[in-house]
């Protein structure tokens, strides 16, 4: 579509996804907002300009007025993230795991890193069966202090991050502890890749799907929400 010959509100969805990679959309009756989180979540350290970034301080605030909007149904998370800043990717997933409003995420491509904690996240997960995530350490770059309290705080961080996708997904504690520390299948470093069916199988991810999948799921839990509602007026 040529944006200068485009109606106003086309103008005005174009922009959103080009700011915000956002967009509402909706369907008989169902109105969804839709988020994508790609390429790396930048956190209080500004990335260079040729990284294609998820800035936190984007997302956040439109997490909030989809919570508080009543024109609003349910959230679509598509994720293809490389991963990024630890305290700004558990910031963003702690509060979509908050929200009351149905939330679906579906992975494609990659969901790496901080990028787990986002998927599962959402109270049902989707993600394509080509679709790679990486699981390993915490890792901080720059110049660190050799002492105890350092390792120590990299330590309880790690405990953060499996404690959240373990309260918030059906694998357990030990078995994501083991694909976190498995030696010999990264090159230079430690930890998983695996793919689709293996991230249901071990119920890392609910489902394995597509874009109709997951829209599906969240209609469907829209209807429910609103029965309940409905229920609960009478």
């Amino acid at each position: 579509m040529d944006r200068q010959n485009a109606p106003e509100e086309a103008k005005a969805e174009m922009k959103q996804i080009e700011d915000f990679g956002s967009i509402s959309t909706g369907t008989d009756g169902r109105n969804i907002h839709c988020i994508v989180i790609v390429g790396q979540i930048e956190g209080h350290q500004v990335l260079p300009p040729q990284n294609k970034t998820t800035k936190y301080e984007h997302v956040l605030p439109q997490l909030t007025a989809i919570e508080e909007s009543p024109e609003i149904d349910g959230l679509l998370v598509l994720l293809n993230t490389v991963g990024g800043d630890i305290e700004a990717g558990l910031a963003i997933a702690e509060l979509i795991a908050g929200m009351s409003k149905p939330t679906v995420s579906l992975v494609l491509g990659g969901g790496h890193s901080i990028g787990v904690p986002l998927a599962v996240a959402a109270k049902r997960s989707f993600i394509a069966p080509s679709a790679a995530m990486t699981i390993h350490p915490v890792r901080i770059n720059g110049v660190i202090i050799g002492v105890p309290q350092t390792f120590n705080y990299f330590e309880k961080i790690q405990e953060r991050i499996i404690r959240f996708i373990t309260q918030n997904s059906n694998v357990s504690e030990e078995k994501f502890k083991e694909l976190m520390l498995r030696t010999g299948e990264l090159a230079a470093d430690v930890g998983s890749v695996i793919y689709g069916e293996e991230a249901v199988s071990i119920g890392l991810i609910d489902e394995l799907g597509g874009l109709a999948d997951a829209l599906g799921a969240l209609h469907a839990m829209i209807d429910e929400r609103r029965g309940e509602t409905e229920c609960s007026t009478q």
